[in-house]
């Protein structure tokens, strides 16, 4: 799924000189009251745009933001913090996101090293933003997922038992035989848009079968307001994508979206 992202990417030791003056700003400009670890039903994602969110004044509608986008090259970790504000009313919900991708030219050799940087990462963006629920957004292929598991389960371990962990996942992973029974997650979001040329054959399977194969990915959705609204199951927590900035009139049609 193609998300847009920048590729300036800064080395781990560099970026933590500004990470902690960048996202400091960012939790003082949204700044909330403590919350419950479990997300709304409906969550609305904050890529790396300047985002003012304060027209949300229910409780049922949450915010999982971009704080960080980690590449894995060789054996480094490069990284970009959230440069752009983001603006919420005091109260609402709010997830950070971290993305991780993997350097196609120059392969991360997905090291225990790499493992623990890419932790060491993940647990002070927590830290820093005060969030109590935590997204990674990683398109793992099959050669990454025992790279995979194991950091979830390293992170599991490390951060607060009240941090909710969730991750997105490619369709392809909930429709057949997968890695993700077992991980250490709370949550699974399929995502159900920019799903490439496979798309009408795994919906028609997914239809076929009722829902998805794998338990795991029966709680959650992942959306786009730019494409036909797909549903599968019912009662799931429902992520929106928006590829322009939120306001309150896009807000409002995915409320009236039948």
């Amino acid at each position: 799924m193609s998300r847009p992202t920048s590729r300036r990417y800064f080395s781990n030791s560099r970026a933590m000189g500004v990470f902690r003056f960048l996202l400091v700003m960012l939790v003082l400009s949204t700044a909330n009251a403590i919350q419950a670890a479990t997300p709304p039903h409906r969550m609305l994602w904050a890529w790396e745009e300047p985002e003012d969110l304060r027209f949300l004044r229910s409780t049922d509608t949450g915010v999982a933001f971009l704080a960080a986008s980690l590449l894995l090259r060789n054996d480094s970790v490069l990284v970009r913090f959230r440069r752009q504000p983001l603006l919420t009313n005091p109260g609402t919900f709010r997830m950070a996101v971290v993305r991780i991708e993997t350097d196609r030219k120059t392969r991360p050799r997905l090291s225990p090293a790499q493992s623990r940087k890419v932790e060491e990462i993940v647990l002070h963006v927590v830290s820093i933003t005060g969030v109590s629920a935590l997204q990674i957004d990683f398109d793992a292929t099959q050669s990454e997922w025992r790279f995979y598991r194991t950091l979830l389960a390293e992170m599991r371990s490390q951060l607060s038992t009240n941090v909710y962990i969730s991750i997105t996942a490619l369709t392809s992973w909930c429709t057949s035989q997968s890695w993700l029974p077992g991980i250490a997650a709370d949550e699974v979001v399929p995502m159900l848009f920019r799903m490439g040329p496979d798309r009408e054959e795994v919906l028609s399977r997914v239809n076929h079968q009722g829902d998805f194969v794998v338990p795991q990915c029966r709680t959650s959705l992942g959306l786009s307001t730019d494409e036909p609204k797909i549903m599968i199951g019912k009662d799931r927590r429902l992520y929106y994508f928006a590829p322009r900035l939120w306001n309150a009139a896009a807000y409002n049609r995915i409320l009236t979206d039948p």
